[in-house]
């Protein structure tokens, strides 16, 4: 799985700054998204087991609300 860029972004995270990889994003005052390709495996481990498991650093912080989605958030917005 790895980020890919999309229309809608606005920066890219991480640019240059390894050993992270650089996260094309949408960034506004509320809310950052950004969209992920799947491999052909892992899109087949999906459609078998219905599961996506989802890892944060939060560092003892609270966490903060998650959102994961099949479908563009952007569709539909006017």
């Amino acid at each position: 799985m790895k980020p890919i860029e999309f229309p809608e972004q606005t920066m890219v995270w991480a640019e240059d700054q390894e050993p992270y990889l650089p996260l094309p994003a949408y960034t506004d005052a509320r809310q950052t998204i950004s969209c992920w390709q799947l491999t052909w495996r892992e899109r087949l481990r999906v459609l078998f087991s219905g599961r996506l498991w989802l890892r944060l650093c939060n560092f003892g912080k609270p966490l903060q609300p998650q959102s994961l989605q099949t479908e563009s958030p952007f569709e539909g917005d006017g």
